[in-house]
């Protein structure tokens, strides 16, 4: 599985409906098993951000399709990275210079 970081800033709609977030968390957490994905933690945030997702999902197509879905609810904006864990980073290093 590979691991992809989200940050959530919450829309007019979502910040409206600030009651409910944790009920709307809890929801996308069972939903994303549908995309062959998976909340590792769902963190609400100060500062620059509202919020942070740790999903894993198989493929990037997998992570997208359900932060897609989310994104589609209106109550959040997102923006999404992939992470990388050390063992992975050094694979990927060691290709650099062949």
């Amino acid at each position: 599985m590979k691991t992809f970081i989200t940050t959530i800033k919450f829309t007019q709609q979502g910040i409206k409906d600030i009651d409910h977030s944790t009920k709307r968390a809890a929801g996308f957490k069972a939903e994303v098993k549908k995309f062959g994905a998976k909340v590792k933690e769902i963190y609400w945030t100060t500062g620059d951000h509202d919020g942070l997702l740790i999903l894993e999902a198989p493929d990037e197509d997998a992570a997208t399709t359900a932060i897609l879905h989310l994104g589609a609810k209106g109550n959040v904006h997102t923006s999404t990275c992939r992470a990388y864990t050390a063992a992975e980073m050094e694979k990927i290093v060691r290709k650099v210079h062949g």
